[in-house]
């Protein structure tokens, strides 16, 4: 990863992107910077991924709440105010919200 300048992110700019779920849909605003991602995300109401997921991310709840569910069965619930980290490939994990939640999640070669 190369050397980030200060560098101040005006949300309000950076145009929503629309993913379908497996049900429901995500909405995200992102950042692409060389090897690091950062974004905005919002899940809508009776959100659930379509894909089971093995990159690592740091995921930040803003607002609301979402469980993550990972392949050995276990479900973690995510409330306001609290974050989970995970590297790249020691997790498979997919997300929902039954109420619809946003996100704040950074990703890239750093949790390799």
């Amino acid at each position: 990863m190369s050397q980030i300048p200060f560098k101040k992110i005006d949300w309000s700019s950076i145009q929503k992107t629309e993913h379908t779920g497996e049900l429901g849909t995500s909405f995200w605003k992102t950042l692409q910077l060389e090897g690091l991602r950062i974004r905005c995300v919002e899940y809508s109401k009776g959100y659930l991924a379509d894909h089971w997921c093995q990159k690592g991310h740091i995921v930040h709840c803003v607002e609301g709440e979402f469980i993550t569910e990972l392949d050995n069965g276990e479900f973690i619930k995510l409330s306001k105010g609290e974050t989970y980290v995970v590297s790249d490939e020691l997790s498979s994990h997919r997300s929902r919200t039954e109420e619809g939640v946003k996100l704040f999640i950074v990703d890239g070669d750093f949790l390799k």
